[in-house]
């Protein structure tokens, strides 16, 4: 995958062999964006070249800004952040089919082998050889242009904006987590962590038929979104003790003992919520990892999980959740622009990365508007 610069004039919205050059703000070390003119080459055999409208800015991509690194991903060499995208189809490569010139399209941002064991099984998230924006050595989409394979590209329908059609990234990482939950009709469920990606997932829980939502966070502010997306209940973790308020809203005729929700999101990235994670769920419950703590060994209750047969999920991005996503956004179930609090042009990338590290307390999702 390639990143690239400049509007294109009408002569050169066509399918055309023509490189295109690309404005683009590359990541050069911890708080250093810089910008650079890179060329874009036409697009090969089932690629579209993509122009960026809409970027939004997700919590990895601040964290490789401020850190440099996630886990054993590593900024070793000049990055282009940026996964969660739409834009316009500018250009078709050879055997492109399903999209036309001035389509818009949601990129899904990592593409596998096709071809591998996990590819085969439709495991493709787990494939050993993805392709995923933004994570080094690959870049992603902080560029007016982007090649990408049009079976990763989802056309949109004009009932979907410019904003939900990027942040149909996250909502899939929801869809995804609801699956793994197996949530389903009259279901009871905690998501621990009311950011973005809780808040994706608070929504996808209610379109899969839970009933009884509830949303724990330190903010107000956050909660109060997640209210209005679908919560039916909000926990201040600051201010309330969160089992205890979890077991009264779901014991019903039960001991508190055997109190608990189906299913149990960890969403926030802590060791605090991670742990309440395995403690939320009813016996036979179960307990879904979307976040993970920063430390990779941590000290968990694993006995009291065990005991009460809660099963555990890891969440590793999503499979074949797109067309869910577009789906859901389309028909209304689900509201995204709901989540886009404040908005950047595309020159003040810089400003946006830092308001999204500073101001997370007073923002849900960052958009930069690229053009």
């Amino acid at each position: 995958m390639t990143s690239i610069d400049h509007p294109p004039t009408s002569s050169e919205t066509q399918n055309s062999s023509e490189t295109q050059t690309s404005r683009t703000s590359v990541l050069h070390g911890i708080r250093e964006l810089k910008w650079e003119t890179r060329d874009v080459p036409a697009p090969g055999s089932h690629e579209v070249r993509v122009r960026v409208r809409r970027i939004g800015v997700c919590g990895s991509d601040v964290h490789y800004y401020t850190h440099g690194r996630i886990g054993p991903f590593v900024v070793e060499a000049p990055l282009v952040l940026g996964h969660e995208v739409m834009g316009v189809v500018e250009a078709l490569g050879p055997d492109v089919t399903g999209l036309q010139v001035g389509d818009r399209v949601a990129l899904e941002p990592g593409y596998p082998c096709r071809r591998c064991a996990y590819c085969k099984r439709g495991e493709y998230n787990l494939c050993p050889h993805m392709t995923f924006m933004a994570t080094p050595p690959v870049n992603g989409a902080l560029s007016e242009y982007v090649i990408w394979p049009d079976d990763f590209a989802f056309k949109l329908p004009d009932s979907i904006s410019d904003d939900a059609g990027a942040l149909l990234e996250p909502l899939a990482v929801g869809i995804w987590a609801a699956r793994k939950g197996n949530v389903g009709p009259g279901d009871s469920v905690a998501v621990f962590g009311a950011g973005p990606i809780g808040c994706t997932t608070v929504q996808a829980a209610k379109a899969a038929g839970a009933t009884t939502i509830i949303a724990v966070d330190l903010e107000d502010f956050r909660l109060e979104l997640a209210r209005k997306v679908g919560a039916t209940h909000t926990i201040n973790a600051r201010h309330e003790d969160v089992l205890a308020v979890i077991r009264e809203l779901t014991k019903g005729a039960l001991p508190l003992s055997h109190a608990g929700v189906d299913v149990s999101f960890e969403t926030a990235g802590s060791l605090p919520t991670t742990r309440m994670t395995l403690a939320a769920p009813r016996p036979g419950g179960r307990a879904v990892l979307v976040g993970l703590p920063p430390d990779p060994e941590v000290s968990l209750d694993i006995v009291s999980a065990a005991s009460r047969e809660v099963t555990l999920r890891g969440v590793f991005r999503y499979a074949n959740c797109y067309p869910a996503a577009i789906a859901l956004v389309a028909s209304g179930a689900i509201d995204l622009d709901a989540l886009v609090t404040h908005r950047y042009a595309f020159n003040q990338t810089p400003d946006a990365f830092e308001f999204a590290d500073h101001e997370k307390k007073a923002s849900m999702k960052v958009m930069i508007d690229v053009g």
